[in-house]
């Protein structure tokens, strides 16, 4: 299999607190509201919100919680007409960023962002300006535990993963962006739990920083992007010490 990933942008937290937990369903919710409206309410023909649920799952929302969005969203009680739109940029030293938004009010977002980039020694860009530094893959993460290395990998290939490596605490498995639901489906039926199961952006190559200032200012960046209840996810090739 391949080398050490160096894999860093796993939002695999296990102590977060009360607020944290509240601002992450928060945006899972806001992902379900939108599966819903685009695919329907029943995950078994949605395969969209059944990919969100796993999610939900792994960031462990329970049951009820999800059963409650889906409801309202097929319901329409929920009016706000959310969008999906991805903006890119450079951090401190050319960091390359990707932020996911779903947002209902895009100048609001870009706004916000581009006040964040520019604050912290960035700047927000054109619509791949740095993507192509990016590719798109599932990532599954099991945590190790005393699961068998050899057993899991034989597992996650014969399910159809292109990938697979083994870090110190956990398991990480790749596959093609089609072929992720079937994969984590299967993984799933095998009975194994995930700490994170998503589509990301895997970046190509790493940054790393040497100035405290940069340092510092990426951090910051980071932590005001992740902050803001439009940004679902942050994508970046920092290579984090």
């Amino acid at each position: 299999m391949s080398g050490h990933s160096k894999w860093k942008n796993i939002q695999a937290t296990k102590n977060k607190n009360d607020a944290q937990r509240a601002k992450i369903f928060t945006k899972l919710s806001r992902e379900i509201v939108v599966a819903v409206r685009e695919g329907g309410a029943n995950p078994e023909s949605n395969s969209r919100l059944r990919d969100v649920i796993a999610k939900a799952r792994a960031a462990n929302v329970p049951n009820d919680n999800i059963n409650r969005v889906i409801a309202r969203a097929s319901g329409s009680v929920d009016q706000s007409n959310y969008e999906r739109i991805n903006y890119e940029g450079y951090g401190p030293a050319g960091v390359a960023v990707i932020v996911e938004c779903m947002t209902d009010n895009r100048n609001r977002t870009a706004s916000d962002l581009r006040h964040y980039f520019d604050k912290y020694g960035g700047n927000l860009g054109a619509t791949g300006c740095v993507s192509w530094l990016f590719d798109s893959k599932g990532v599954i993460v099991i945590e190790r535990g005393t699961l068998d290395e050899d057993q899991v990998m034989m597992d996650a290939l014969d399910a159809g993963a292109s990938d697979f490596e083994a870090e110190d605490e956990s398991f990480i498995i790749f596959t093609d962006p089609d072929d992720f639901s079937a994969v984590r489906e299967a993984l799933e039926r095998k009975k194994y739990s995930f700490i994170s199961a998503q589509v990301e952006m895997v970046p190509q190559n790493y940054v790393r920083l040497s100035n405290e200032e940069d340092i510092k200012n990426m951090s910051r960046l980071i932590e005001m992007l992740e902050d803001n209840d439009d940004v679902q996810q942050i994508w970046h090739n920092w290579e984090e010490a």
